[in-house]
């Protein structure tokens, strides 16, 4: 079976990676770069079991920059563009979808278009009348960065935004592909987008949970690591999503959160908002916290996300170092991913034995082995060493 994937992101990628072992998957994106190291084989983004994949089997997967040779005769067109969300009008920016959902009906009218970008509470169902199809289906994904093909070969569970015979051929297409047995929940499409957003708010809940009673535990000169494992003991709660960080951050929780916040609009509530909000006030703690230590150059160790991720977009740390520059701080940055000698005003320093020299302070969010050889007064809030 012919199969297409637009957008070649963490979730598009390990998508076309699974079902290109017993399917031909063409992957498209405007990326030609992204396109050439797909082609050669090697991974665009840091993932250790596509990494693997890409080395170890026998891929039936052509990347291309041409949506036509993608999308022609493919039975499904799986839709995994970008779908940021917009400050200004309380909305995910759902352009790119639509965009590919225009291509795909200019293209190949028989095909199924499976969407599996984030999306708003009643989105598809909006969509298919816009345009005119039935032929539109969403399907959340629930991947981690950095594990997305590890995450798909094991899922926790297959969501189908829609009850038909076109929704479980998918279904199976992705079951035969895993490694576990995952039970297949079929619902509607509204459903099925309100699994996504709430439950990466649970997720975000969580951590926020877990970084308040951090904070509560530094301020009052308390354990903080006593306190969580003696809380985690309870198996109604367990240890997942415990670690205190400097907030959440990443592609999916900071707008998740926000889109179900505005899909609450005249809806009672008081708990999704003061999620969104105690990310933000963690954030401002933290920057509180290292402000006090009176030092003028801070150093940050890493702007990614989250350990072992090559991506810093809405990390936590981008909002801690617009509080410490505001303060009028000098702040310096090591970060090996990149390449440019500054970044939104701060100098980029590579060299670890300088960045540590030249830091009076640094402020570590997620410690790696490297973080062994700073000598410098660290600080962070990970405990237990983990995502």
């Amino acid at each position: 079976m012919k199969i297409a994937v637009a957008g070649t992101g963490y979730v598009g990628l390990s998508l076309a990676t699974l079902l290109s072992i017993k399917n031909e998957v063409y992957a498209y994106d405007i990326d030609k770069e992204k396109i050439e190291l797909i082609n050669k084989r090697i991974s665009p983004i840091k993932d250790e079991y596509i990494e693997k994949y890409f080395k170890e089997k026998e891929l039936n997967l052509k990347a291309t920059l041409n949506y036509e040779e993608s999308f022609k005769d493919a039975e499904f067109i799986i839709i995994s563009t970008p779908t940021n969300y917009d400050e200004n009008t309380n909305y995910f920016n759902t352009s790119s979808v639509e965009d590919i959902i225009k291509k795909v009906l200019e293209t190949n009218k028989e095909a199924t278009i499976i969407i599996k970008s984030t999306i708003p509470v009643g989105f598809t169902e909006t969509i298919k009348q816009k345009y005119n199809t039935d032929k539109i289906i969403f399907s959340p994904e629930f991947l981690r960065e950095g594990k997305a093909l590890y995450d798909n070969l094991y899922p926790s569970r297959i969501i189908i935004g829609e009850k038909s015979e076109k929704a479980e051929i998918f279904a199976n297409l992705l079951k035969e592909s895993t490694l576990n047995n995952p039970i297949i929940k079929y619902m509607n499409s509204s459903e099925a987008e309100a699994v996504k957003l709430f439950s990466n708010t649970y997720l975000a809940l969580r951590i926020a949970f877990f970084n308040e009673l951090d904070t509560y535990a530094e301020i009052k000169g308390l354990n903080t690591k006593d306190i969580i494992e003696g809380v985690c003991l309870d198996p109604r709660i367990g240890t997942h999503y415990n670690n205190p960080s400097f907030g959440y951050g990443g592609y999916c929780l900071p707008k998740d959160t926000k889109q179900l916040l505005a899909n609450y609009k005249e809806i009672p509530q008081n708990l999704i908002e003061a999620i969104v909000n105690s990310n933000k006030t963690r954030k401002e703690h933290i920057a509180d916290m290292i402000i006090k230590r009176n030092k003028k150059t801070i150093g940050i160790y890493r702007l990614t996300m989250k350990k072992d991720s090559d991506n810093f977009r809405e990390s936590a740390i981008q909002e801690v170092i617009e509080r410490l520059r505001g303060k009028g701080l000098e702040v310096i940055i090591y970060e090996p991913t990149l390449n440019e000698d500054t970044y939104k005003g701060c100098k980029i320093i590579n060299n670890l034995e300088e960045f540590n020299e030249l830091s009076e302070i640094i402020a570590v969010n997620r410690k790696d082995e490297k973080v062994k050889k700073l000598t410098k007064t660290v600080y962070t809030r990970d405990i237990f060493n983990n995502n």
